[in-house]
């Protein structure tokens, strides 16, 4: 029993670092960091590192600079965009360090699972924040960008002490990521569409006006020639 308790925290602990990277990677590495420096969880040996305080400082330096640039509406997108090619490797990297002491080829597993994961939950949250930035109000993307901090250390948390619980929610998640990025995909695609359009459309251009006759003319009519 004790066995498959060790077995059921370390997929929730690899699958969870994973999804939350994808949303926000800063606030998972404080998260984690502050955990394990203080007692209050202990992590692989390859993610103990996570511990360091110069690790958890750097990672909190940039957690505030994400807490800012992800309340700007069109910021926050332009994160996103650049955060594609740090989020999804980070998030393979963390499932990897998760797992390699307990096989090198389960870790590669892992990475992968970890990857597709990571690219999921932050495929959601772009796609929905360009949509949400649609709305001209700011308040939508205050609550949001607080919502998902909030989502990322309650799933940590609940990964971390309820690890079943986690798995529960987190295949929920997965069903509901496969329903809604189609739908977030063809929102996308009729924004860019209407932005496309207002910068491509020309009015047609207006008919030619008529020259007005002199008065008196009379227009003479070509008289055909009557043939014998």
């Amino acid at each position: 029993m004790e066995q498959y308790s060790e077995i059921v925290h370390a997929i929730a602990l690899t699958l969870g670092v994973s999804w939350a990277s994808g949303i926000n990677l800063y606030a998972a590495l404080v998260m984690l960091g502050l955990l394990a420096n203080t007692g209050n969880a202990t992590l692989p040996a390859d993610l103990q590192i996570l511990a360091d305080p110069r690790v958890i400082g750097a990672a909190g330096f940039m957690y505030i600079v994400e807490f800012f640039a992800d309340k700007v509406p069109g910021v926050d997108t332009g994160w996103d965009t650049v955060h594609t090619f740090i989020r999804i490797p980070a998030g393979a990297l963390l499932a990897y360090g998760a797992t390699s002491e307990i096989d090198p080829g389960l870790a590669v597993a892992a990475a992968i699972v970890g990857g597709t994961i990571s690219a999921g939950s932050h495929g959601a949250k772009a796609g929905s924040r360009v949509l949400i930035n649609t709305s001209p109000e700011p308040f939508t993307n205050w609550f949001a960008s607080l919502g998902e901090d909030v989502v990322v250390v309650a799933g940590l948390w609940t990964a971390l002490y309820h690890p079943t619980v986690f798995l529960v929610l987190l295949v929920l998640f997965i069903v509901f990521v496969i329903w809604l990025l189609p739908r977030i995909w063809r929102g996308i695609k009729k924004v860019f569409g209407f932005v496309a359009r207002l910068f491509s459309d020309k009015p047609p251009p207006p008919p030619p006006a008529e020259l007005p006759q002199a008065p008196g003319r009379i227009e003479h009519q070509p008289i055909e020639e009557k043939r014998s």
